[in-house]
Protein backbone atom coordinates (compact mmCIF):
# COMPACT_ATOMS: atom_id res chain seq x y z
CA UNK A 1 0.00 0.00 0.00
CA UNK A 2 0.96 3.77 -0.59
CA UNK A 3 0.39 4.92 2.54
CA UNK A 4 -1.17 4.41 5.97
CA UNK A 5 -4.37 6.00 4.94
CA UNK A 6 -4.87 2.66 3.36
CA UNK A 7 -4.67 0.87 6.14
CA UNK A 8 -8.58 1.29 7.36
CA UNK A 9 -9.18 -0.15 3.88
CA UNK A 10 -7.70 -3.43 4.65
CA UNK A 11 -7.41 -4.06 8.22
CA UNK A 12 -9.78 -6.27 8.28
CA UNK A 13 -8.41 -8.34 5.05
CA UNK A 14 -5.14 -8.72 6.84
CA UNK A 15 -6.61 -9.75 10.76
CA UNK A 16 -8.70 -12.26 8.89
CA UNK A 17 -5.74 -13.12 6.69
CA UNK A 18 -3.38 -13.80 9.57
CA UNK A 19 -5.86 -15.39 11.90
CA UNK A 20 -5.67 -17.97 8.81
CA UNK A 21 -2.10 -18.82 9.34
CA UNK A 22 -1.03 -16.47 6.09
CA UNK A 23 2.60 -14.73 6.85
CA UNK A 24 2.34 -10.99 5.67
CA UNK A 25 4.26 -8.42 5.11
CA UNK A 26 3.20 -5.05 4.50
CA UNK A 27 4.84 -3.02 2.03
CA UNK A 28 4.63 0.82 2.45
CA UNK A 29 6.15 4.53 2.91
CA UNK A 30 6.72 5.72 5.86
CA UNK A 31 7.08 9.06 5.10
CA UNK A 32 3.75 9.46 3.03
CA UNK A 33 1.38 9.32 5.50
CA UNK A 34 -2.18 11.11 5.35
CA UNK A 35 -3.92 12.90 8.66
CA UNK A 36 -2.72 10.69 11.12
CA UNK A 37 0.30 11.21 13.82
CA UNK A 38 0.12 7.59 14.61
CA UNK A 39 3.57 5.67 13.99
CA UNK A 40 2.43 2.33 11.93
CA UNK A 41 4.80 0.16 13.56
CA UNK A 42 2.32 0.60 16.67
CA UNK A 43 -0.78 -0.51 14.55
CA UNK A 44 -1.14 -4.74 14.16
CA UNK A 45 1.54 -4.54 16.27
CA UNK A 46 0.12 -7.36 18.29
CA UNK A 47 -0.05 -9.42 15.38
CA UNK A 48 2.64 -11.51 15.16
CA UNK A 49 1.89 -12.66 11.07
CA UNK A 50 1.72 -8.87 9.59
CA UNK A 51 4.78 -7.00 9.80
CA UNK A 52 5.93 -4.04 8.02
CA UNK A 53 8.15 -3.39 5.24
CA UNK A 54 9.48 0.80 4.02
CA UNK A 55 9.62 1.49 0.78
CA UNK A 56 13.17 3.32 0.69
CA UNK A 57 13.58 3.48 -3.06
CA UNK A 58 15.98 6.26 -3.88
CA UNK A 59 15.32 9.07 -7.12
CA UNK A 60 17.04 8.39 -10.46
CA UNK A 61 17.19 9.24 -13.86
CA UNK A 62 15.31 6.77 -14.68
CA UNK A 63 12.31 7.18 -11.78
CA UNK A 64 12.09 10.30 -13.01
CA UNK A 65 11.96 9.36 -16.74
CA UNK A 66 8.88 6.65 -15.81
CA UNK A 67 7.32 9.15 -13.32
CA UNK A 68 7.21 11.39 -16.85
CA UNK A 69 5.96 9.08 -18.75
CA UNK A 70 3.44 8.05 -16.43
CA UNK A 71 1.75 11.06 -15.40
CA UNK A 72 1.47 11.78 -19.70
CA UNK A 73 0.01 8.45 -20.07
CA UNK A 74 -2.80 9.27 -17.39
CA UNK A 75 -3.37 12.97 -19.13
CA UNK A 76 -3.59 11.76 -22.46
CA UNK A 77 -6.80 8.86 -21.05
CA UNK A 78 -8.65 12.04 -20.30
CA UNK A 79 -8.89 12.86 -23.87
CA UNK A 80 -11.01 10.00 -24.48
CA UNK A 81 -14.44 10.64 -25.29
CA UNK A 82 -15.68 9.02 -21.82
CA UNK A 83 -14.01 12.21 -20.13
CA UNK A 84 -15.86 14.89 -22.17
CA UNK A 85 -17.78 16.31 -20.21
CA UNK A 86 -15.54 16.12 -16.79
CA UNK A 87 -12.96 18.44 -18.32
CA UNK A 88 -11.72 19.51 -14.52
CA UNK A 89 -10.40 15.96 -14.30
CA UNK A 90 -8.50 16.42 -17.00
CA UNK A 91 -7.58 19.91 -15.68
CA UNK A 92 -6.49 17.72 -12.25
CA UNK A 93 -4.00 15.71 -14.48
CA UNK A 94 -2.44 18.49 -16.81
CA UNK A 95 -1.42 20.26 -13.43
CA UNK A 96 1.14 17.63 -12.91
CA UNK A 97 2.37 17.14 -16.65
CA UNK A 98 5.64 18.56 -17.59
CA UNK A 99 4.73 21.90 -19.19
CA UNK A 100 6.45 20.67 -22.55
CA UNK A 101 4.97 17.29 -22.41
CA UNK A 102 1.74 19.53 -22.34
CA UNK A 103 2.39 21.49 -25.27
CA UNK A 104 2.80 18.45 -27.41
CA UNK A 105 -0.60 17.49 -26.27
CA UNK A 106 -2.03 20.16 -27.48
CA UNK A 107 -0.76 19.89 -31.02
CA UNK A 108 -3.65 19.80 -33.32
CA UNK A 109 -2.34 16.36 -34.98
CA UNK A 110 -1.39 15.01 -31.66
CA UNK A 111 -5.73 15.76 -30.86
CA UNK A 112 -6.56 13.85 -33.02
CA UNK A 113 -7.95 10.39 -32.07
CA UNK A 114 -5.30 7.89 -34.80
CA UNK A 115 -2.23 10.18 -33.25
CA UNK A 116 -2.99 10.16 -29.71
CA UNK A 117 -4.00 6.41 -30.08
CA UNK A 118 -0.50 6.15 -31.64
CA UNK A 119 1.27 8.43 -28.82
CA UNK A 120 -0.15 5.85 -25.85
CA UNK A 121 1.14 3.19 -27.91
CA UNK A 122 4.21 4.07 -28.29
CA UNK A 123 4.74 5.24 -24.74
CA UNK A 124 3.69 2.00 -23.27
CA UNK A 125 6.10 0.59 -25.21
CA UNK A 126 8.51 2.97 -23.40
CA UNK A 127 7.32 2.33 -20.24
CA UNK A 128 7.95 -1.57 -20.30
CA UNK A 129 11.58 -1.19 -21.31
CA UNK A 130 11.55 1.37 -18.25
CA UNK A 131 14.10 -0.45 -15.95
CA UNK A 132 12.64 -2.11 -12.82
CA UNK A 133 13.60 -0.70 -9.33
CA UNK A 134 16.55 -2.39 -7.85
CA UNK A 135 15.09 -2.02 -4.46
CA UNK A 136 11.85 -3.25 -5.13
CA UNK A 137 13.86 -6.35 -7.17
CA UNK A 138 15.89 -6.50 -3.77
CA UNK A 139 12.19 -6.84 -1.18
CA UNK A 140 10.70 -9.24 -3.63
CA UNK A 141 14.58 -11.83 -3.56
CA UNK A 142 14.34 -11.41 0.07
CA UNK A 143 11.24 -12.40 1.21
CA UNK A 144 10.08 -14.37 -2.18
CA UNK A 145 6.37 -13.86 -1.72
CA UNK A 146 3.61 -16.01 -3.42
CA UNK A 147 1.26 -14.01 -3.71
CA UNK A 148 1.58 -9.51 -4.10
CA UNK A 149 -1.63 -7.74 -3.42
CA UNK A 150 -0.97 -3.87 -4.76
CA UNK A 151 -3.35 -1.00 -3.81
CA UNK A 152 -4.55 1.27 -4.93
CA UNK A 153 -1.65 1.62 -8.12
CA UNK A 154 -4.54 4.01 -10.09
CA UNK A 155 -2.10 7.17 -8.09
CA UNK A 156 -1.43 8.96 -11.04
CA UNK A 157 2.10 8.44 -12.41
CA UNK A 158 1.89 5.80 -9.94
CA UNK A 159 5.28 3.80 -8.88
CA UNK A 160 3.45 1.08 -7.56
CA UNK A 161 3.54 -0.49 -11.21
CA UNK A 162 7.27 -0.90 -10.44
CA UNK A 163 6.12 -3.20 -7.25
CA UNK A 164 3.79 -5.47 -10.00
CA UNK A 165 6.50 -5.57 -12.23
CA UNK A 166 8.75 -6.80 -10.40
CA UNK A 167 6.46 -9.27 -8.24
CA UNK A 168 5.79 -11.06 -11.80
CA UNK A 169 9.70 -10.68 -12.71
CA UNK A 170 10.10 -12.89 -9.54
CA UNK A 171 6.98 -15.38 -10.55
CA UNK A 172 4.45 -14.01 -7.83
CA UNK A 173 1.16 -14.29 -8.44
CA UNK A 174 -0.31 -11.06 -8.58
CA UNK A 175 -3.25 -9.08 -7.54
CA UNK A 176 -4.49 -5.58 -7.76
CA UNK A 177 -7.11 -4.44 -5.35
CA UNK A 178 -9.63 -1.22 -5.91
CA UNK A 179 -9.16 0.72 -3.18
CA UNK A 180 -12.11 3.25 -3.56
CA UNK A 181 -15.64 4.16 -5.55
CA UNK A 182 -13.97 6.77 -7.53
CA UNK A 183 -9.94 5.21 -8.33
CA UNK A 184 -11.07 3.36 -11.75
CA UNK A 185 -13.13 6.60 -12.82
CA UNK A 186 -11.43 9.45 -11.65
CA UNK A 187 -7.52 7.99 -10.85
CA UNK A 188 -4.78 6.90 -13.12
CA UNK A 189 -4.54 3.60 -15.45
CA UNK A 190 -4.65 -0.44 -14.75
CA UNK A 191 -1.30 -0.02 -17.01
CA UNK A 192 0.20 -3.84 -16.35
CA UNK A 193 -2.25 -6.40 -15.60
CA UNK A 194 -2.18 -8.56 -12.38
CA UNK A 195 -3.63 -12.05 -12.28
CA UNK A 196 -6.84 -11.03 -10.52
CA UNK A 197 -8.55 -7.51 -10.06
CA UNK A 198 -10.69 -7.80 -6.85
CA UNK A 199 -13.55 -4.79 -7.32
CA UNK A 200 -16.81 -4.06 -5.34
CA UNK A 201 -19.22 -4.38 -7.75
CA UNK A 202 -21.00 -4.62 -11.17
CA UNK A 203 -20.27 -1.14 -11.69
CA UNK A 204 -16.44 -1.54 -11.35
CA UNK A 205 -16.54 -4.63 -12.95
CA UNK A 206 -17.95 -2.02 -15.89
CA UNK A 207 -15.71 0.75 -15.18
CA UNK A 208 -12.42 -1.83 -15.05
CA UNK A 209 -13.75 -3.12 -18.66
CA UNK A 210 -14.90 -0.63 -20.55
CA UNK A 211 -12.18 2.41 -19.17
CA UNK A 212 -8.96 -0.06 -18.55
CA UNK A 213 -9.58 -2.87 -21.42
CA UNK A 214 -9.03 -5.51 -18.29
CA UNK A 215 -10.43 -8.95 -19.38
CA UNK A 216 -13.52 -9.91 -17.47
CA UNK A 217 -11.91 -13.21 -16.29
CA UNK A 218 -9.64 -11.41 -14.34
CA UNK A 219 -12.20 -9.53 -12.20
CA UNK A 220 -13.91 -10.78 -9.01
CA UNK A 221 -16.31 -8.90 -7.49
CA UNK A 222 -15.90 -9.06 -3.71
CA UNK A 223 -17.95 -6.45 -2.11
CA UNK A 224 -16.64 -3.37 -0.05
CA UNK A 225 -14.23 -5.15 2.56
CA UNK A 226 -13.76 -1.59 4.18
CA UNK A 227 -16.94 -1.00 5.19
CA UNK A 228 -17.53 -4.16 7.09
CA UNK A 229 -16.56 -2.84 10.24
CA UNK A 230 -19.49 -0.43 10.17
CA UNK A 231 -22.48 -2.92 9.59
CA UNK A 232 -23.82 -4.13 12.96
CA UNK A 233 -21.82 -2.23 14.81
CA UNK A 234 -22.99 -0.40 18.12
CA UNK A 235 -21.80 2.62 20.00
CA UNK A 236 -19.47 2.19 22.96
CA UNK A 237 -21.18 5.67 24.44
CA UNK A 238 -24.63 7.09 24.79
CA UNK A 239 -25.76 9.77 22.80
CA UNK A 240 -25.75 12.26 26.17
CA UNK A 241 -22.11 10.87 26.59
CA UNK A 242 -21.17 11.43 23.18
CA UNK A 243 -22.61 14.88 22.72
CA UNK A 244 -20.70 16.29 26.09
CA UNK A 245 -18.00 15.15 24.81
CA UNK A 246 -18.06 17.15 21.73
CA UNK A 247 -19.70 19.90 23.69
CA UNK A 248 -22.91 19.64 21.61
CA UNK A 249 -26.49 20.56 22.82
CA UNK A 250 -28.00 16.52 23.92
CA UNK A 251 -31.34 17.83 23.67
CA UNK A 252 -31.64 18.42 19.92
CA UNK A 253 -30.97 16.68 16.46
CA UNK A 254 -27.35 17.40 15.58
CA UNK A 255 -26.35 17.81 11.82
CA UNK A 256 -23.15 15.97 10.10
CA UNK A 257 -20.59 18.12 8.14
CA UNK A 258 -18.36 15.71 6.43
CA UNK A 259 -16.07 17.64 4.31
CA UNK A 260 -13.89 16.13 1.13
CA UNK A 261 -10.70 15.34 0.12
CA UNK A 262 -11.64 17.12 -3.40
CA UNK A 263 -8.71 17.95 -5.80
CA UNK A 264 -5.62 20.39 -5.02
CA UNK A 265 -6.23 24.26 -5.95
CA UNK A 266 -9.84 24.13 -5.14
CA UNK A 267 -11.79 26.70 -3.33
CA UNK A 268 -11.09 26.57 0.40
CA UNK A 269 -14.11 23.87 2.18
CA UNK A 270 -13.29 25.29 5.44
CA UNK A 271 -14.46 28.68 4.10
CA UNK A 272 -17.50 27.40 2.41
CA UNK A 273 -18.56 24.85 5.85
CA UNK A 274 -19.20 28.31 7.72
CA UNK A 275 -21.19 29.63 4.61
CA UNK A 276 -22.94 26.41 5.00
CA UNK A 277 -23.36 26.91 8.52
CA UNK A 278 -25.11 30.84 8.30
CA UNK A 279 -27.49 29.44 5.22
CA UNK A 280 -28.60 26.63 7.83
CA UNK A 281 -29.21 29.28 10.47
CA UNK A 282 -31.06 31.09 8.15
CA UNK A 283 -33.77 28.44 8.07
CA UNK A 284 -37.58 29.61 8.93
CA UNK A 285 -37.58 26.28 10.17
CA UNK A 286 -37.23 26.12 14.35
CA UNK A 287 -35.96 22.60 14.36
CA UNK A 288 -32.79 23.39 11.43
CA UNK A 289 -32.58 26.43 12.67
CA UNK A 290 -31.67 25.23 16.45
CA UNK A 291 -30.04 22.23 15.51
CA UNK A 292 -26.43 21.30 16.38
CA UNK A 293 -23.65 20.97 13.78
CA UNK A 294 -20.48 19.13 14.19
CA UNK A 295 -18.06 19.28 11.05
CA UNK A 296 -15.30 16.45 10.52
CA UNK A 297 -12.28 18.32 8.70
CA UNK A 298 -10.72 15.84 5.67
CA UNK A 299 -7.06 14.71 7.02
CA UNK A 300 -5.69 15.62 3.91
CA UNK A 301 -7.02 19.62 3.78
CA UNK A 302 -6.11 20.79 7.70
CA UNK A 303 -3.97 23.60 7.04
CA UNK A 304 -7.20 25.26 5.71
CA UNK A 305 -8.91 25.48 8.84
CA UNK A 306 -5.62 27.14 10.15
CA UNK A 307 -7.42 30.60 8.48
CA UNK A 308 -11.46 29.78 8.88
CA UNK A 309 -12.85 30.50 12.80
CA UNK A 310 -16.11 28.72 13.55
CA UNK A 311 -15.66 29.61 17.45
CA UNK A 312 -18.14 32.45 17.72
CA UNK A 313 -21.27 30.04 15.66
CA UNK A 314 -23.06 29.08 18.95
CA UNK A 315 -23.69 24.66 19.05
CA UNK A 316 -20.64 24.08 16.67
CA UNK A 317 -18.11 21.93 16.74
CA UNK A 318 -15.23 20.90 14.27
CA UNK A 319 -14.03 17.37 15.17
CA UNK A 320 -12.23 14.07 13.56
CA UNK A 321 -9.30 12.69 12.60
CA UNK A 322 -8.78 9.61 10.09
CA UNK A 323 -10.18 6.29 11.68
CA UNK A 324 -7.15 4.13 11.73
CA UNK A 325 -7.25 2.81 15.49
CA UNK A 326 -10.22 2.32 17.76
CA UNK A 327 -11.14 5.26 19.38
CA UNK A 328 -10.47 7.53 16.31
CA UNK A 329 -13.08 4.56 14.26
CA UNK A 330 -15.59 5.09 17.36
CA UNK A 331 -15.38 8.89 17.42
CA UNK A 332 -16.82 8.34 13.46
CA UNK A 333 -18.67 5.78 13.81
CA UNK A 334 -21.02 7.35 16.74
CA UNK A 335 -20.62 10.82 14.75
CA UNK A 336 -22.59 9.25 11.92
CA UNK A 337 -24.76 7.13 14.13
CA UNK A 338 -26.24 10.05 16.63
CA UNK A 339 -26.53 12.61 13.93
CA UNK A 340 -29.94 13.01 12.17
CA UNK A 341 -28.65 13.60 8.61
CA UNK A 342 -25.45 14.13 6.79
CA UNK A 343 -23.97 17.02 4.41
CA UNK A 344 -20.95 16.89 2.32
CA UNK A 345 -19.85 17.82 -1.37
CA UNK A 346 -18.38 14.74 -2.43
CA UNK A 347 -17.08 12.34 -0.27
CA UNK A 348 -16.93 8.08 0.44
CA UNK A 349 -18.73 9.28 3.80
CA UNK A 350 -21.84 9.36 2.08
CA UNK A 351 -21.96 5.63 1.30
CA UNK A 352 -20.76 5.10 5.60
CA UNK A 353 -23.71 6.93 6.60
CA UNK A 354 -25.90 5.23 4.30
CA UNK A 355 -24.51 1.77 5.68
CA UNK A 356 -25.56 3.09 9.28
CA UNK A 357 -28.83 4.61 8.19
CA UNK A 358 -29.03 8.41 7.80
CA UNK A 359 -29.80 10.70 5.50
CA UNK A 360 -27.40 11.66 2.86
CA UNK A 361 -27.44 15.49 1.35
CA UNK A 362 -25.50 17.81 -0.89
CA UNK A 363 -25.90 20.96 -2.32
CA UNK A 364 -24.59 21.67 -5.96
CA UNK A 365 -22.87 25.34 -6.13
CA UNK A 366 -20.87 26.80 -8.74
CA UNK A 367 -17.39 26.73 -7.06
CA UNK A 368 -17.71 22.69 -6.46
CA UNK A 369 -20.10 21.60 -9.09
CA UNK A 370 -17.31 20.61 -11.17
CA UNK A 371 -15.92 18.28 -8.61
CA UNK A 372 -19.63 17.00 -8.13
CA UNK A 373 -21.34 16.44 -11.36
CA UNK A 374 -17.97 16.89 -13.08
CA UNK A 375 -16.81 13.57 -11.63
CA UNK A 376 -17.90 9.96 -13.02
CA UNK A 377 -18.27 8.62 -9.35
CA UNK A 378 -21.10 11.01 -8.16
CA UNK A 379 -23.80 9.78 -10.44
CA UNK A 380 -23.29 6.59 -9.01
CA UNK A 381 -24.74 8.06 -5.60
CA UNK A 382 -28.22 8.75 -7.76
CA UNK A 383 -27.87 5.91 -9.88
CA UNK A 384 -26.96 3.14 -8.80
CA UNK A 385 -29.82 1.32 -6.46
CA UNK A 386 -32.09 3.73 -6.92
CA UNK A 387 -29.67 6.22 -5.82
CA UNK A 388 -29.11 7.40 -2.11
CA UNK A 389 -27.90 11.06 -2.36
CA UNK A 390 -30.82 13.77 -1.56
CA UNK A 391 -29.00 16.79 -4.22
CA UNK A 392 -30.11 20.27 -3.77
CA UNK A 393 -29.35 22.99 -6.26
CA UNK A 394 -30.17 25.72 -4.07
CA UNK A 395 -30.35 26.82 -0.63
CA UNK A 396 -33.68 26.90 -0.75
CA UNK A 397 -33.95 23.77 -1.68
CA UNK A 398 -30.77 22.11 0.49
CA UNK A 399 -33.17 23.69 3.44
CA UNK A 400 -36.05 22.26 2.91
CA UNK A 401 -34.65 18.65 2.07
CA UNK A 402 -32.78 18.92 5.66
CA UNK A 403 -35.86 19.95 7.78
CA UNK A 404 -37.15 16.95 6.32
CA UNK A 405 -34.99 14.52 7.48
CA UNK A 406 -34.70 16.37 11.00
CA UNK A 407 -38.51 15.98 11.56
CA UNK A 408 -39.66 12.11 9.23
CA UNK A 409 -38.54 9.44 10.97
CA UNK A 410 -36.08 7.12 9.22
CA UNK A 411 -37.61 4.24 7.43
CA UNK A 412 -35.11 1.17 8.52
CA UNK A 413 -35.00 0.39 5.05
CA UNK A 414 -33.84 3.65 3.54
CA UNK A 415 -30.84 2.98 1.86
CA UNK A 416 -30.88 -0.78 1.57
CA UNK A 417 -30.76 -1.13 -2.03
CA UNK A 418 -28.00 0.89 -2.79
CA UNK A 419 -25.66 -0.59 0.20
CA UNK A 420 -26.48 -4.18 -1.68
CA UNK A 421 -26.09 -2.59 -4.95
CA UNK A 422 -22.78 -0.85 -3.89
CA UNK A 423 -21.72 -2.35 -1.11
CA UNK A 424 -22.66 -6.26 -1.02
CA UNK A 425 -23.53 -7.25 -3.87
CA UNK A 426 -22.91 -10.33 -3.10
CA UNK A 427 -25.82 -10.30 -0.25
CA UNK A 428 -26.38 -7.62 3.00
CA UNK A 429 -25.49 -10.90 5.33
CA UNK A 430 -22.30 -11.83 3.10
CA UNK A 431 -19.19 -10.56 4.97
CA UNK A 432 -17.10 -8.93 1.95
CA UNK A 433 -13.91 -9.40 4.08
CA UNK A 434 -14.95 -13.00 3.87
CA UNK A 435 -15.13 -12.82 0.00
CA UNK A 436 -11.89 -11.15 -0.65
CA UNK A 437 -10.51 -13.15 1.73
CA UNK A 438 -11.50 -16.47 -0.25
CA UNK A 439 -10.08 -14.48 -3.57
CA UNK A 440 -6.74 -14.32 -2.57
CA UNK A 441 -6.81 -17.79 -1.06
CA UNK A 442 -7.74 -19.17 -4.17
CA UNK A 443 -5.13 -17.38 -6.69
CA UNK A 444 -2.91 -18.48 -4.23
CA UNK A 445 -3.60 -22.82 -4.54
CA UNK A 446 -3.29 -22.03 -8.15
CA UNK A 447 -0.17 -22.84 -9.84
CA UNK A 448 2.17 -20.42 -9.85
CA UNK A 449 2.64 -18.50 -13.16
CA UNK A 450 6.57 -18.41 -13.48
CA UNK A 451 8.63 -15.66 -13.45
CA UNK A 452 8.10 -13.14 -16.45
CA UNK A 453 11.08 -12.09 -18.70
CA UNK A 454 11.62 -8.94 -20.54
CA UNK A 455 11.09 -8.68 -24.20
CA UNK A 456 13.61 -8.98 -26.51
CA UNK A 457 13.03 -5.63 -27.67
CA UNK A 458 13.28 -3.94 -24.35
CA UNK A 459 17.02 -3.76 -24.28
CA UNK A 460 17.32 -1.84 -27.53
CA UNK A 461 14.33 0.32 -26.48
CA UNK A 462 16.27 0.97 -23.15
CA UNK A 463 18.93 2.09 -24.67
CA UNK A 464 18.34 4.28 -27.38
CA UNK A 465 15.97 5.91 -23.77
CA UNK A 466 19.18 6.39 -22.33
CA UNK A 467 19.86 9.84 -23.10
CA UNK A 468 16.46 10.74 -21.96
Amino acid sequence: MRHLGSLRMYESVLLRLATAGHDIRILSNRRDSIGSGIDPERLLSDVPQIRWIWDEARPSAWSELAAAVRIWLDYLRYFEPTYADAPRLRMRVGERVPAILRRVTGWPLVRTEPWRRALVAFLRMVERALPWQPEIDGIMREYQPDLVVVTPMLDLGSRQIDVLRSARAFGARTVLSIGSWDHLSSKGRISELPDRVLVWNETQVREAVELHDVPPDRLVVVGAQCYDQWFNRVPARTREQFCGMLKLPADRPFLLYACSALYPHTPTEAQFVRRWIEEIRASDDPLLRTAAILVRPHPTRLEEWNEVDLSDLSDVTVYGSLPVDERSKEDYFESLYYSAAMAALNTSAFIEAAIVGRPVHTIVVPEFSERQEGTIHFHYLTSVGGGVLRVARSFDEHRTQLAASLRNPVAADLHTSFVTAFVRPLGLDRDATDAFVAAVEDLGRAAAPGPAHERPWVPALRLMLFPA
